[in-house]
């Protein structure tokens, strides 16, 4: 979407368009999961043993502590025993594990579990078009002549853009204005991106038509039919949707450290994203989806396991798959304005982790390396973001005239020994920088992300789960094409893990890149030892010895630096 709208900070509106606000769309992108989860089949397998609840404080802490957000987390391991940590990156909250959090797009796993329940009943049946269970006068839009079926709302195949050109709520809180009138507007201004069934497209959109259904065969309600189908027979004793009896809840964060607003939902659309639970509850959740309790409980959660889609990627009901090791794991990541969330399931190795934060963490990359990585230490952990001081030369490359992917300019200044930004007809704000070579607002959540564009510098915008790629409009000196000793400088294996290689080698007179069981990706040199490859948004950095000699690389991607020492 082109147009993004904030609580407060760089842009009141950015850009006027038809389309509604990209970070009501994707409070967490799951297609920033799936780029992290596709890899890890090829990682080397790490046997699965017990954690302490030592060990876990401690991983949770090389990743948290010193983080410039301020973030508490609230994690669980679950093997053959149940672990649970709550760490803060900086001063301790009152959190415990009965402390509600908002878990967003988590609760799209627990709408398709009602889903197979009533499709266990014969109530309804995934080929089912939506439009047999719409109310009368409502329309479905089809293409091509196919319409949308039940199935293509639950696997993010029915073609619908990611949100309703009806949201029209407040930056702090979308949802909240938003009914089952308005969404089945939108139906007749929307239309299909892709023929039902032919394509991935995560849509929030299809998620809360797909939970309007749903609560369509609850007579006594949505909220009162996830409970007493799911929570109450999981012992979930702090879950809800908006009725919290005297479940305590957590206050959700900005990254800047600041409280926002609770997001809420009509309870009809809640399974897109508005089930709160606590860490015991989540630990009660993960159980089940390890364990099936017997009757139908179990069924409905067999069935959302199992692949109803691979079209673009494999999918359960609600739930992403993703190979591991051999393995096929079960994920899903979840993010509100003040809350983030993840949830795997290894159900082979009987192996589950649950993470809970008070932050939002959308523009930094979510849960997924701490969550990945209690499932398997294979997987990289990532590092905290710490506050410090920006590089100079960094700022002085910035520094220029930009136009944003949506067409809104923006200008990049020096103030002092930081960076400025400013957007057409709005104030100028002050920039922080951080350990992952980020710089963001210090009064507002965003985040510029530097890259090289050719042999300019440029970067991208996230902000609220949007992203926007900015092009430099003041020109730059282009980079001399490198000789091709000079390439061979570079040329040799970097093992990122025992199984897992980065080969360097040159083809048609450019550097290439290739890891262990995938294809070359060609590199473009964006300066001294450093090369951009645009098709993965991926940097990598080459080091040398006093000597002069390349000894390792260090890839930047995804808001994660991994380091690989040359063979």
């Amino acid at each position: 979407a082109d147009s993004i709208r904030f609580k407060q900070g760089l842009v009141a509106n950015f850009g006027k368009s038809s389309e509604p606000s990209a970070h009501w769309a994707n409070p967490i992108d799951e297609d920033e999961l799936m780029r992290a989860l596709l890899p890890l089949a090829l990682l080397a397998g790490v046997p699965a043993t017990a954690m302490t609840p030592a060990e876990l404080d401690r991983i949770v802490d090389q990743r948290l502590q010193g983080d410039r957000t301020g973030a508490c987390f609230a994690t669980a391991v679950i093997d053959t025993t149940v672990v649970q940590s709550i760490r803060c990156a900086g001063k301790m909250r009152t959190l415990d594990a009965d402390t509600a959090f908002e878990i967003g797009s988590i609760s799209k796993t627990m709408n398709a579990t009602l889903l197979a329940l009533l499709v266990d009943a014969g109530k309804l049946n995934l080929d089912d078009p939506l439009q047999k269970h719409l109310p009368d006068g409502a329309r479905a839009p089809e293409k091509e002549g196919k319409p949308i079926l039940l199935s293509h709302l639950a696997t993010h195949t029915s073609g619908l853009p990611a949100v309703p050109t009806t949201l029209d709520g407040p930056a702090d809180n979308p949802y909240a204005q938003l009914t089952e009138q308005k969404l089945l507007a939108a139906l007749v201004t929307n239309k299909l991106e892709s023929v039902p069934g032919s394509a991935f497209a995560y849509s929030n959109f299809g998620a809360m038509l797909l939970s309007m259904v749903i609560a369509r065969y609850a007579e006594e309600g949505y909220e009162a039919q996830m409970q007493s189908q799911l929570f109450a027979p999981l012992g979930m004793a702090s879950s809800f949707i908006a009725v919290q009896a005297k479940v305590k809840r957590a206050s959700g964060h900005l990254p800047t450290g600041d409280v926002t607003s609770a997001w809420d939902f009509k309870p009809s659309l809640a399974g897109v994203g508005g089930v709160k639970a606590s860490l015991n509850d989540m630990v009660a959740y993960a159980k089940a989806q390890l364990d099936p309790p017997d009757g139908v409980l179990g069924k409905a959660i067999e069935i959302t396991h199992k692949e109803h889609s691979k079209v673009g990627r494999s999918i359960g009901l609600g739930w992403l798959r993703a190979p591991l090791n051999g393995r096929t794991l079960l994920a899903h990541e979840g993010g509100t304005g003040g809350f983030s969330a993840f949830i795997a399931i290894d159900t082979e190795r009987k192996r589950a982790a649950v993470v809970l934060a008070d932050t939002s963490l959308t523009n930094l990359g979510g849960l997924s390396s701490l969550g990945m990585h209690l499932i398997d230490s294979a997987v990289p952990l990532g590092k905290p973001r710490i506050a410090q001081a920006a590089p100079a030369a960094l700022i002085d490359e910035l520094v220029g005239d930009y136009r944003l992917s949506n067409g809104l300019p923006m200008t990049l200044r020096r103030k002092g020994d930081n960076l400025e930004v400013q957007a057409a007809g709005q104030p100028a704000f002050e920039m922080g920088y951080d350990s992952a070579g980020d710089f963001y607002p210090l009064a507002f959540d965003a985040l510029l992300a530097p890259q090289r564009d050719g042999a300019a510098m440029a970067f991208v915008w996230r902000q609220g789960g949007g992203a926007l790629a900015a092009k430099r409009l003041t020109p730059t000196k282009a980079l001399a094409a490198l000789k091709p000793e000079q390439l061979a400088e570079y040329h040799g294996d970097y093992p990122l893990a025992p199984s897992f290689v980065m080969k360097i080698f040159s083809e048609g007179g450019r550097l290439n890149v290739q890891a262990t069981g995938q294809g070359p990706v060609p590199l473009d040199h964006a300066g001294a030892d450093t090369f951009t490859a645009a098709a993965v948004g991926a940097e990598i950095r080459f080091e040398r010895d006093p000597d002069g000699r390349i000894v390792a690389l260090i890839l930047d991607q995804g808001g994660m630096q991994q380091r690989a020492a040359r063979q």
